[in-house]
Order: C-alpha cells, then structure tokens, then sequence
C-alpha cells in the first residue's frame, strides 16, 4: 500500500495544487493530511474547500486549532519578540478573511487518525498527529533524544508515527529498546507543502509503502520516500507582498526558512 502524507499548507493553494497533482501522478491508495491549512498566506478559505472538496482525510494543525476558535493565539513557539509581531499581523489577518463554513470545518477536525494493519503475525499501528500525540504544537526535531522519542511512540501504542509542525522532513528509524523485543519504531516528519523551512523552497511531502512483508522486527521494510515539487513561488510571493502580511514571510518562501 502507498500512502501520501502531506502537512502545513498555509494558505498557499498554488502549493498545494502542485503538491496534489504530484500525489495523483503518484497513484497512491490513500491521502492523508495532517493539518495546519491556514496561516500566513493569502489563501485559507481555497485550500480549506480543496481539501474538502477532495474528500481528503485530515487532522487538526495548531494554526487550524486557533483559527477555528477565533482565537488570537496560534500555539507557535515564536523565538524572538520580533517574529512574534509578525505572527500576531498574521493570526489577525487570517481570522479576518476567513469564512463561517470553513472555520466551522476547522473547529471539528479530529486531533489524531490512527489506522492498524494486521500483516502476516505483526500488527503495525501507523499514528497520524501535527505536532506529538501529547500536544499539538509540541515539536519533535530530528534531533530529540532517542529515548524521548521512543517512549513517545511506545506510550501512543504507534509503531509507524507521521507528523509535521516543524517543517523539516526526516526518518528517523529507532532501534529496539533494551527491555524489548525486536521492534523497530518509524518516527517520520513529513515537511511541509507550502512553507518549508529546511533552506529547499521545494514543498514537500512524503510516500509511505507498506508491503505484505511489512513488520516491526525488520527496520527496512517500511519505506517512506520524501518527493519534492516544484510550484509558482514568485506569483506566492507578490501576492504576500501585496497583502497586509509582512513582506518578510515573502522572503522566507523564497529561502525556505
């Protein structure tokens, strides 16, 4: 089976129309997104009605999360009193343009998906999340202590755990613990479609096989494949700067920061 995970959207439909004609060159067997659609672009109400009218399975980001609510807060971890300025333009922006409907659809979308597949004499458990299964605007770097990381996924019961919120895309294959059988656990950030944040303007997402032969005890034999995709930055970019959004998110597009 191939699956397409894709996450944090931000309100960039050209984006995310580049990301969906990718998946469908792909053929997969199921879509997931994992949320954040909103924020920091011109495009909430478009991206929320693609996702929607696609039928595409998707869990609640913390930007959706706030803006469902109304709420002035979005759950990001600004570092520096200046980025959380531009953050405020952006949550007010965003609360503004964005209809009844679609944020009533925000409101409701589910925290997690959790889908389990009975293969030959294993069960493998694959969590879909945003941030942690402990909180949504948690961030797992790539470099979070392994057993921090295991013990996350050991307390979800996810033997395979796709997430975003960060941005930057890695595959982390954890090894058995110690007071384990063999188990091999898939910690697997997805990165982002319409704001990348790993210096590559690229969007990204990720293709997750899942064979008969797949099983916790053997670590290669789940594969996830990150495709990156081309789309319209520049036409992204001037419509941010003709916006009340800070020209400054225009730069980051461009730089993938």
């Amino acid at each position: 089976m191939k699956i397409a995970l894709f996450s944090d959207i931000h309100a960039n439909l050209p984006a995310l129309e580049a990301c969906l004609q990718s998946i469908e060159n792909q053929k997969p067997d199921a879509i997931y997104c994992l949320g954040d659609l909103v924020g920091y672009n011109i495009w909430p109400n478009e991206v929320i009605n693609e996702i929607r009218k696609r039928g595409i399975p998707t869990i609640a980001g913390n930007y959706d999360f706030g803006i469902g609510r109304t709420s002035d807060d979005c759950g990001c971890a600004y570092k520096t009193d200046h980025e959380n300025e531009l953050g405020k333009v952006s949550i007010s922006f965003t609360n503004s343009i964005v209809k009844d409907d679609e944020r009533n659809y925000l409101r409701t979308l589910p925290a997690h998906i959790r889908v389990e597949f009975q293969l030959n004499n294993d069960k493998i458990n694959l969590l879909l999340v945003h941030g942690s299964p402990r909180r949504i605007n948690e961030y797992l770097f790539e470099d979070r202590e392994e057993k921090s990381l295991w013990r996350i996924m050991e307390q979800a019961d996810a033997d395979i755990m796709c997430f975003g919120h960060t941005h930057q895309p890695y595959h982390r294959i954890l090894p058995t613990q110690p007071t384990q059988d063999t188990h091999y656990r898939h910690a697997i950030n997805i990165g982002s479609v319409g704001k990348p944040k790993d210096k590559n303007p690229k969007g990204c997402y990720v293709m997750l096989t899942i064979t008969e032969s797949s099983s916790v005890s053997n670590a290669q034999s789940i594969k996830a494949e990150f495709i990156r995709f081309d789309y319209d930055i520049e036409k992204v970019t001037k419509a941010v700067e003709d916006s009340p959004l800070p020209n400054e998110y225009a730069e980051m597009l461009r730089k993938g920061f």
